[in-house]
Order: structure tokens, then C-alpha cells, then sequence
């Protein structure tokens, strides 16, 4: 493996033509719909709606045409099951025995609390705690974050796409690894909330989040009651979730949600994963947003999400949020406009929302420039690399992401990661990124195919290289960084 000082360095001589390139990307783009697809164009398709090409040979599709493909692809794709190695399936065991196991965790830990205490006061028989293992949360959050860097570096194994909007919409709806109930159940709602419905209906999507384990204790709705009511999942629902800041609701809105909400909760001991408590429902009449509510269970809460997800202001922020994601930084509003309007008129079909996003000239346009986040350049290097092939490429790549600010399921917030170039442009985030490309480089094939993408300058600069170095460079290069 070369000395890391030869990558830093690398990275620091070209961070003024990266600023370059991120301002003035891809001025000379063929038009799209060459034959084959121009450079640039397939660079874009393949880089956006997945994470990287391949050196699979490529589509006699134009990239367009390539692109409309995937979405009824990947479409298809999350009503299949996932692929997921037999070590990590327990993430996909049925929600009510991750329920039953969590809950045999947690008694085990009492056991040994119980025991720690015990043998300070002198020695006692020992209890079994077979029956429940106390790293069970521990290894499925490990499980399900290996699953996830898999999924997203492998097109055997997950759709791109799919892959990509996953991403997309678990930052939209993010629950955090790192409080401890949501830990055994953030695997189950990656792959059966957010991958289930990733080109869906946007109103299920939401209402499925809603009623997952992991979204529930993560906003502690699940402890929200009539007689101790809990705001955090209401105001975060109209907030972040659906209508945005500027949504038109009040604190009083938040308020009433809450109590519309109430009784949507987890029982582990029975093995629910989402039950309705009656007797914990405040059957009072509420007032939300205009709409009078009286009591009628657990559909107060569904029509009210629903309610939610069909409101002009959430088709704007969902809309905003993907061409911010998929496009640029800055979306150009005559796209988000259409994007909402799309939302809008097919009821929140995302399948219908992405076809008017990737039919647009703003896609495809060389003046929406996208810098990748670490998520996006760990994907796409190891796509690069023909994908995960043991287990020190997940620990490898988790330990980058972490360190790189973007832990796997890490973002204590509801509001997500950020995906703009401010946020993870800088020197030093670059060279870690040169250091992982190094480091994986060392194991993976030559990538020479994607010498096609490199514009002549980064050609020219990593040829004077030696040959050991250059698969590093090219994954360390300042165009690899863009997509």
C-alpha cells in the first residue's frame, strides 16, 4: 500500500482544479441522446441514479432511455425481496420476533444488572441469560449498516436505483442507530419502510414510517399517551416529514396532532412491533389544520397522515428535496415547480415524480453541478471495485464513514444529513477520502474503464504516477468526486 502522504499530497495539489471543475463542470457535454451516450451524460445517469458505472459493457440505450428504465426497474425490484447475505437476515426476520427478541435483551440485561449488584454483596448462583443475548441490538445495527454498504456498491445484488433512493428517503425520514430502543429495528425499517416504498405512494410510505418500531421510539410517539402527551413526533411529521417549516400550521396544529396520535405505540412483550392502545387514545375531540376529528381510534391518526402527505406544501418540499438531490444545490425552480405539480396530480406516485425529474433538461444540464457526500464516494469507489468482497471492506468503509462525518444510520437529528458541496467540501475531508481510495485500492482490479470519464488533465496528472498508484488516484481524482 503506497504512504498515505503520496495520496494527501495528490489531493492537496489538486484541490484548486477541483473548485474548478465543481464550477465549471462538464462545459463541453455532448448532447444527450448520442448514440452509446456521451461520457459525461452516462457519467451523470449512472452517477445520480446509482453510484457509479461499471465495467459491465454499456447499454445500447441513450442515457435518457437508460434512465427511465431504471425507475420501473427499481420499481420493481423493492416489491422483491432484498438479497442479503445469511448472516445479516436476522435484520429481516419477522418485526414481531425482532420484537420478542429485543425484549429478551432487555431482560437479560436485567439479569446481569441484577447480578452485578448481587456480587458486590458476595457470591451468588449464577442466572442463565441464553434465552437472550445482550449484543442482540448491537449486531443488528452492525448488520443492518454492512447491508447497507452492500446494497449500495453491488448492481448484482441491489438495484442502483433502489439503492440510491433508499438513501434518499431514509435521510428523508431518518431514525438515529445511537438511541438504544431504535438499534434491533433500524435494518427492518431500511429494508421493509423505506425500500418497500421508495418509488411508491408517498402517503404509504409515510403512514408505514409512522407506524415502525424504529420511528416510533426514535420520536418517543410510542410513549405519547392521553394522560402524557408527547409533541416530537407530531412536530417533527408537518416540520421535516410533510408541509415543512413555512407549511401553514400552528403550535396548536402540533398540539392536536399529538393527541390524534396518541396510542400508536410498541408492544414488545407480545411481539407487536406498532400496536393501537385504546385505552391509551385521548378520545376528546380535536381540531387539526381546519378539519374537526372525533373519536375514532387508531383512524383519526391515518386519515390525518394521509391528510398530510396530499397537501400542496408537502408536494413542494418533498419536491425541492429531490431535485436538491438529484440535481443541484440550488434547484432551478422552474423544475421543482414541475416536480410538485407531477406530486400533485398522480396523488404523491413517486415512480411518476422521478420520471419527470430525470426527463428534464435541468438533469441533464452541465450547469447543476453534484458533489458527492461520503456515502456517495464509499458507494461509488467500491462499485468501482466490483463491490463488497469481504468482511474488511464493510469495516473499512463504516470506519471512513464515520470518520468522515457521516456515520451509517449516525445522524442524531430528524432532519437528516446534509447533501450540499459546502457542507463536505474541505481539504481535510478530501484526504480522507484519498486515503480510503489508497487503502481499497490495493485490493481491488485495475479501474481503467474509468479512464473514458476522467477528463485529460486528471488523465495527464495520474499518468505521471506510477502504475501502483494510479487506480488510488483515479478513485482520489477530483472527477471521481462529482457525479
Amino acid at each position: 500500500m503506497p504512504h498515505p502522504f503520496t495520496a494527501s499530497r495528490l489531493v492537496a495539489a489538486t484541490l484548486t482544479a477541483l473548485a474548478s471543475l465543481l464550477a465549471n463542470a462538464q462545459t463541453s457535454t455532448a448532447p444527450v441522446g448520442m448514440p452509446g451516450g456521451s461520457p459525461p451524460a452516462v457519467w451523470r445517469a449512472t452517477s445520480r441514479l446509482g453510484y457509479a458505472p461499471t465495467s459491465e459493457p454499456a447499454t445500447a440505450l441513450t442515457p435518457q432511455a437508460w434512465a427511465l428504465n431504471q425507475i420501473d426497474a427499481a420499481y420493481a425490484a423493492s416489491q422483491q425481496p432484498p438479497a442479503i447475505a445469511p448472516e445479516l437476515a436476522r435484520i429481516n426476520a419477522p418485526l414481531g420476533a425482532i420484537a420478542l427478541d429485543f425484549q429478551a435483551e432487555r431482560e437479560a440485561r436485567k439479569v446481569l444488572r441484577t447480578q452485578a449488584v448481587s456480587d458486590a454483596a458476595g457470591p451468588l448462583p449464577r442466572v442463565s441469560t441464553a434465552l437472550g443475548a445482550p449484543t442482540f441490538s448491537r449486531d443488528m445495527a452492525q448488520s443492518a449498516a454492512a447491508w447497507r454498504v452492500m446494497a449500495c456498491s453491488d448492481p448484482a445484488l441491489e438495484n442502483p436505483l433502489l439503492a440510491r433512493m433508499t438513501e434518499f428517503w431514509f435521510n428523508h425520514l431518518n431514525v438515529f442507530v445511537g438511541k438504544g430502543n431504535v438499534r434491533p429495528f433500524v435494518g427492518h425499517y431500511a429494508v421493509n419502510v423505506i425500500r418497500a416504498h421508495a418509488l411508491g405512494r408517498f402517503e404509504d410510505l409515510l403512514l408505514t414510517s409512522a407506524q415502525h418500531p424504529a420511528m416510533l421510539y426514535y420520536l418517543d410517539q410510542a410513549q405519547s399517551n392521553s394522560r402524557g402527551l408527547n409533541e416530537n413526533y407530531a412536530r417533527e411529521l408537518m416540520e421535516l416529514h410533510t408541509l415543512g417549516v413555512g407549511g401553514g400550521y400552528t403550535q396548536n396544529d402540533v398540539h392536536e396532532l399529538a393527541r390524534i396520535l396518541t396510542g400508536w405505540t410498541v408492544n414488545l412483550k407480545a411481539g407487536e412491533g406498532f400496536r393501537f392502545a385504546d385505552r391509551l387514545h385521548d378520545k376528546g375531540d380535536k381540531t387539526f389544520m381546519g378539519r374537526h376529528y372525533t373519536n375514532q381510534g387508531q383512524q383519526e391518526g391515518e386519515d390525518a397522515i394521509r391528510f398530510l402527505a396530499r397537501q400542496p406544501a408537502t408536494a413542494q418540499r418533498v419536491s425541492e428535496r429531490l431535485a436538491t438531490f438529484f440535481v443541484a444545490d440550488q434547484p432551478p425552480a422552474a423544475l421543482v415547480a414541475r416536480l410538485r405539480q407531477t406530486f400533485l396530480a398522480s396523488q404523491g406516485d413517486l415512480r411518476a415524480v422521478m420520471r419527470t425529474l430525470v426527463s428534464s433538461p435541468e438533469f441533464w444540464a452541465a450547469d447543476n453541478p453534484l458533489f458527492k457526500t461520503p456515502m456517495d464516494f464509499a458507494c461509488s469507489a467500491l462499485t468501482a471495485g466490483g463491490g463488497v468482497k469481504d468482511r474488511r471492506d464493510v469495516t473499512q468503509t463504516l470506519g471512513f464513514l464515520a470518520q468522515a462525518g457521516q456515520p451509517m444510520h449516525g445522524w442524531p437529528t430528524p432532519d437528516g444529513y446534509k447533501t450540499d458541496a459546502a457542507t463536505w467540501l474541505a481539504p481535510e475531508a478530501l484526504t480522507r477520502r484519498a486515503d480510503f481510495a489508497m487503502g481499497l485500492a490495493a485490493r481491488i482490479p485495475e479501474v481503467s474503464y474509468l479512464n473514458a470519464y476522467l477528463s485529460p488533465a486528471t488523465q495527464a496528472r495520474i499518468a505521471r504516477e506510477p502504475p501502483r498508484l494510479r487506480t488510488g488516484l483515479t478513485l482520489a481524482s477530483p472527477d471521481f468526486m462529482r457525479k
